[in-house]
């Protein structure tokens, strides 16, 4: 069973319902994604937190386009905020993790056309034990002892909840693990928070009209 080679690619695979072939909405699944690979480029060392603004700390090869165009984007802008780059290039950044998805062979990407007129792709998974997987992952991070967890599958937890993806992490269990997703989202480090404030700004901004 093949599996995601990257943390984004994880995320929007998690974001996907296997029912509909929907993900969440894009103002919501195009900053997870761009959290999800500040997360991993953070994780792997690339990147490091410098008073509250990634920095590059190694430039060198992330073995992923994505990672790698987020990581030049950083290193040739000024200093800003992590919630900035969360927001900055979402769609480009989505887009790129799809095709990475289907050209992998764990979508499947299906032309049709809604009430026979207007063409549109539903992209639907080719192994659902894939996303399967994924969610188990997830149940047994909330399980087990903080301490015990590799900080990619905390990642899971907390891009999940942060990243509103009810489906993955009901809101019930927001409460019940409520300190241990704080642990988890320290372990995550500081894209998962600066995710949260940008969910919260749109939501925001959206009940203002």
């Amino acid at each position: 069973m093949k599996q995601p080679e990257s943390l984004p690619q994880r995320m929007y695979l998690l974001a996907l319902d296997p029912a509909t072939g929907r993900t969440v909405s894009k103002s919501y699944l195009r900053p997870l994604v761009r959290s999800a690979a500040l997360t991993e480029l953070y994780l792997s060392g690339h990147l490091r937190d410098e008073s509250g603004r990634p920095a590059v700390e190694v430039a060198g090869p992330c073995g992923d386009p994505v990672l790698a165009g987020i990581l030049e984007e950083i290193g040739a802008g000024r200093p800003r905020k992590w919630q900035h780059w969360v927001g900055r290039r979402g769609k480009e950044s989505a887009d790129a993790v799809l095709d990475q998805l289907v050209q992998g062979g764990l979508l499947k990407a299906e032309s049709r056309k809604v009430l026979g007129l207007f063409p549109t792709t539903r992209h639907t998974l080719r192994d659902p034990r894939v996303r399967t997987r994924l969610v188990s992952i997830v149940a047994a991070v909330l399980r087990d002892p903080v301490g015990r967890v590799d900080p990619a599958d905390a990642a899971l937890v907390s891009l999940s909840v942060l990243g509103r993806l009810h489906k993955v992490v009901p809101k019930a269990k927001h409460k019940e693990h409520k300190q241990k997703i704080k642990a988890l989202t320290e372990v995550t480090g500081p894209a998962a928070p600066a995710l949260k404030k940008t969910l919260d700004s749109q939501d925001a901004a959206v009940a203002a009209g």
